[in-house]
C-alpha cells in the first residue's frame, strides 16, 4: 500500500478526513521550504501537495502566479524541489508528499529519469495540471513501474464518459477541481461538490480530494463533510505572500489557518481533534 493510499485509509478508519495543504517550494526563498513543510505536518497536515515553479502556470491564480514567480526569482528548479524532498524524508518518512505541476520540467528531465529521481527523493504522487490522461499512456506506465501514484484532475464540465477515463488511470486520489476556474477563484457550492463526488465515487474506489476555492476553517469543513479530502492552496499562500519578509511570521500565518482548518473539519465529523 502506498504511503497515500495508507493515509486515506487511517483517515477513513478514524473517521476523519485528510488534509492537503498546496504551497509553492521555494516560496518566498529556497531555505524556507523545508521547514514550512514540517511546521504543516505538525498542525495537521496528513499529505503535502508542493508546486514545482514553472514560468506559464495556466491554472493558477493571481496569488499562485506571484508564488511561483517568487520562487523564480531564485531559479528554483525540479531539481532543487527534489533535494527538498529528500531532505524532508530525513526527520519524516510518513507523510505522503504529492508534486504538483505542469509537464514541461517532467519532459525535459525525461520520465524515466524523473522516476527514478522522484522515487529516490520521496515522492509519492505527482499531479501534471496539463497532461491529459489520454495522453499520458508513457507517463502513466512509467510512474506505475516506479509505485508513484498518478493523480489527475476532474472538473465540474467532465462528463460521465471522460470521469470513468480519469479514474482508471488515477490512483492515490482523484483531484476534484470544485470550481470553473483557476485556483483561488470564487466560493463553493457545497451540494454541487457533494454531487458530484457521489459521482466520482460511483465510477471509482479511489478517494477523492477537493480543492480550488476552499479560503477559511467553515469551507474546509464544509467541503470535508462532502469529500475524503480537502485541498487548499492559495489561501495559505497568501498568507506566505503577506508575511514575506519573515520566515516565522510565514510559519505562524500558515499554520493557525491551517490549524483552524484541521479543528473545524475534525470538529465536523465528530472527530477529538490531536493538533
Amino acid at each position: 500500500m502506498s504511503r497515500i493510499a495508507g493515509c486515506f485509509a487511517a483517515a477513513r478508519e478514524a473517521g476523519r478526513k485528510v488534509l492537503i495543504p498546496y504551497v509553492t517550494a521555494g516560496d518566498p526563498a529556497p531555505d524556507q521550504t523545508v521547514a514550512l513543510m514540517h511546521a504543516m505536518v505538525k498542525a495537521g497536515a496528513d499529505i503535502i501537495e508542493l508546486g514545482v515553479p514553472f514560468s506559464d502556470p495556466m491554472a493558477e491564480g493571481p496569488v499562485i502566479q506571484k508564488a511561483m514567480e517568487r520562487a523564480l526569482t531564485h531559479d528554483v528548479t525540479l531539481d532543487d524541489v527534489l533535494d527538498m524532498v529528500r531532505t524532508f524524508r530525513e526527520q519524516d518518512d510518513r507523510t505522503p508528499v504529492v508534486l504538483m505541476g505542469y509537464l514541461n520540467p517532467i519532459e525535459v528531465k525525461g520520465y524515466d529519469r524523473f522516476a527514478d529521481e522522484a522515487a529516490g527523493a520521496g515522492i509519492d504522487g505527482v499531479l501534471t495540471v496539463d497532461l491529459p490522461p489520454e495522453e499520458g499512456e508513457d507517463y502513466i506506465r512509467t510512474l506505475q513501474a516506479h509505485d508513484i501514484d498518478r493523480i489527475f484532475l476532474i472538473s465540474p464540465t467532465t462528463d460521465p464518459e471522460r470521469m470513468a477515463v480519469v479514474s482508471r488511470a488515477s490512483s492515490g486520489f482523484i483531484y476534484y477541481v470544485s470550481l470553473k476556474g483557476v485556483t483561488g477563484a470564487a466560493n463553493i457550492d457545497t451540494k454541487a461538490v457533494g454531487d458530484r463526488v457521489s459521482a466520482i465515487h460511483a465510477l471509482t474506489a479511489l478517494p477523492v480530494g477537493v480543492g480550488f476555492g476552499i479560503k477559511d476553517a467553515e469551507s474546509a469543513a464544509a467541503v470535508a463533510a462532502e469529500a475524503d479530502g480537502v485541498v487548499v492552496g492559495s489561501a495559505l499562500v497568501r498568507k506566505i505572500e503577506e508575511n514575506v519578509t519573515s520566515a516565522d511570521k510565514i510559519i505562524t500565518a500558515v499554520t493557525t489557518l491551517l490549524g483552524e482548518m484541521r479543528r473545524a473539519m475534525d470538529a465536523r465529523q465528530g472527530v477529538t481533534n490531536k493538533t
